[in-house]
């Protein structure tokens, strides 16, 4: 059994920041020992605009959720419309003389299926196995089978070179190293959607502040992964226009009675514009506020499908386990409704183990929560990449940065 170490998984959202610490053994199990979730400042869409403010809340972040622990390794969940995908297929001749599948035409496909090179300031953070196929037929595993030709597909996910440097340089101010990167939809996808919901095909949706997250799974496997720029402030910005409120009452309007749909009987429900019942205040149908949120919530669900249908992904046949909605925003009552009527599939809201911590079970810590799982099991099964360590050492080379070698 390894030496236990302290963990720290870190998201940088646009309205959060959020800190799970967890004590690793080698083992199964995870003790969490520190958690932390506080305001984000100086993030936009999940790009760094301001680099000082960013560092002062994520140390802040670090240091209440760390206590009396040290930390011995930060992995970081990473999002932003700036991450992009490609799928890439594979192929290698079967070379051994009785046409059996050899380690050597293995290496050679996944060689083959990672040999794009990418645009300067764009580097890899994911390569997603998909299914070998073996002359044409799907096999879970080629070696020793008789086959001609090898084939296997990846996901590649890349993202803007500097845009990760800042991330780096954040998490550097602190004394520390990023261990590993790990992108928010495939943290939240691994840990919320089960086995069998991904063989049948499950679409996972993170809506967060300035971003939504999601990823597909079809098969068992991540079959596509996107960022949409759009979330739960566009909302709070929507009421601020339409109402001509302020934020914070926009934001307090949203959480204590937005819904995501329109009803009729909104119209005879009030709410106060300032809320402090002083001169200037007054009243306003629930029915104002409702229609705005409704617009951005069917929004968010049509360009997720949009994207989907693009890559010619949207089969409902395909996606039988539905889709699973999580994320900040996703506490707003009836957005599972607006998602079931806008993608036409099966909705549930996350729900995680009742061992859980009240406070942990709620949506705001699913991607932390994903990034911790993701620390604790073996990285080659968990991207499917045979490579992750190699990833990031190779991106770390390419921005300069000295790493140290991993302890496991």
């Amino acid at each position: 059994m390894s030496s236990p170490r302290i963990v720290a998984a870190v998201e940088i959202g646009t309205s959060k920041i959020a800190v799970l610490l967890g004590r690793l053994d080698g083992s199964t199990k995870v003790d969490i020992v520190g958690h932390s979730l506080s305001t984000s400042k100086g993030v936009k869409k999940g790009e760094i605009r301001d680099l000082r403010a960013v560092s002062d809340c994520v140390h802040s972040a670090l240091s209440s959720a760390a206590g009396k622990y040290h930390i011995d390794e930060v992995y970081l969940a990473l999002s932003g419309r700036h991450l992009e995908g490609n799928f890439n297929v594979g192929t290698a001749t079967v070379s051994d003389a009785a046409s059996r599948v050899r380690q050597i035409d293995v290496n050679q496909a996944i060689a083959d299926a990672k040999r794009r090179e990418l645009p300067e300031n764009r580097s890899y953070i994911h390569h997603i196995q998909n299914p070998f196929c073996l002359d044409g037929k799907v096999v879970d595993s080629p070696l020793e089978q008789q086959g001609q030709r090898l084939e296997v597909g990846y996901w590649s996910v890349h993202a803007d070179t500097p845009l990760i440097r800042n991330y780096l340089r954040v998490i550097g101010g602190y004394g520390m190293e990023v261990n590993d990167i790990v992108i928010s939809s495939l943290a939240s996808g691994n840990i919320l959607a089960e086995e069998v919901e991904k063989d049948a095909g499950v679409l996972v949706i993170d809506i967060g502040g300035g971003t939504t997250d999601w990823v597909l799974y079809r098969g068992g496997f991540v079959v596509r992964t996107g960022v949409v720029s759009v979330g739960g402030d566009h909302i709070t910005n929507d009421l601020c226009a339409g109402l001509r409120t302020g934020q914070k009452r926009a934001e307090q309007i949203k959480v204590e009675h937005g819904r995501a749909f329109h009803d009729r009987e909104d119209r005879n429900e009030k709410i106060w514009l300032v809320g402090d019942y002083t001169i200037g205040d007054k009243e306003f149908p629930k029915s104002a506020a409702t229609q705005i949120i409704e617009a951005r919530v069917t929004e968010i669900f049509e360009i997720v499908k949009a994207e989907i249908k693009k890559a010619d992904f949207y089969k409902v046949d395909d996606i039988a386990s539905g889709v699973i909605l999580t994320g900040g925003t996703a506490r707003l009552e009836g957005l599972e409704q607006v998602a079931e009527r806008v993608l036409g599939l099966s909705v549930r809201l996350a729900d995680f183990e009742p061992g859980l911590d009240a406070e942990l079970r709620r949506p705001e810590y699913t991607t932390v929560i994903g990034v911790l799982d993701y620390a604790r099991v073996d990285q080659d099964r968990v991207d499917q990449s045979n490579d992750g360590m190699g990833i990031l050492n190779g991106l770390m080379n390419v921005l300069g940065i000295q790493r140290k070698e991993a302890s496991y």
